[in-house]
């Protein structure tokens, strides 16, 4: 009971963090110009000294984002994928078109960089991919999961393959993350954000291995896909060794 009750404060205060990092930054445009830039600088500094503190994350990390803009492709396995990765990684992110209902989250991921899909509707895929090199030409890295969805097994989901195709296509460099949870509490299993939230926070820290690849550049998109499943994976595996409660 008293770590649900840890969880619920630690809510409360992610909360208000955002808000008051949000409705600071607005008050800051009547004397700055909003810029993407400006935006992201906001995101890393609340994740930095709001989100990861007070979820108490601990994080490992292997690599460096790269020197050059480029297209990164990570694995999912929890809502808390991008709190890490973002910590060292501006980009926007391309995330479900589902998360734009969530209050709060929905206006300061918007605010911050992401780009929504609806994965079941080709028009949007399309639209998306379009926005994915738009948005590298002007000179903002893209994050996406290519898995489509939450992937709870010891091995990623298949990957979809059209990220990779637009990105060979326009030799755009693709650079692999792959990032491991300690615990199985941390692996989405419940239908609904709020009690994956108490699921995966009612305990007092959050261990996860966070590794940067090096980037590819293949200008066949099978190919390319491929290149990166695999690097995931093996990565993977090598994470989870003597380490991972979910796959031990």
């Amino acid at each position: 009971m008293l770590l649900y009750i840890i969880a619920a404060i630690r809510g409360i205060v992610i909360f208000m963090g955002m808000a008051m990092f949000m409705l600071s930054y607005g008050l800051s445009c009547i004397f700055y110009k909003h810029t993407k830039q400006r935006a992201l600088n906001l995101r890393t500094n609340y994740l930095k000294y709001v989100a990861i503190p007070v979820l108490n994350i601990k994080i490992t990390k292997e690599g460096e984002p790269c020197n050059k803009t480029a297209l990164y492709v990570a694995n999912h396995r929890s809502f808390a994928d991008p709190i890490v990765i973002c910590k060292y990684l501006q980009a926007f992110v391309i995330a479900k078109a589902e998360v734009a209902n969530y209050p709060i989250i929905n206006k300061g991921a918007e605010l911050t960089g992401v780009i929504w899909v609806d994965r079941n509707n080709k028009d949007s895929r399309s639209a998306t991919r379009e926005k994915l090199t738009e948005t590298i030409d002007s000179g903002f890295n893209i994050l996406v999961y290519p898995e489509g969805t939450v992937g709870i097994h010891k091995n990623t989901l298949p990957f979809r393959k059209g990220t990779f195709i637009e990105a060979a296509q326009n030799n755009i460099p693709v650079v692999p993350i792959a990032i491991e949870f300690r615990s199985n509490k941390d692996l989405w299993v419940r239908e609904k954000f709020i009690p994956q939230y108490f699921h995966q926070f009612s305990k007092w820290k959050t261990e996860v291995k966070l590794k940067f690849g090096t980037p590819l550049s293949n200008p066949n998109g099978e190919e390319l896909h491929q290149e990166a499943y695999d690097w995931i994976n093996q990565e993977l595996s090598e994470m989870q060794k003597n380490w991972s409660d979910s796959f031990s």
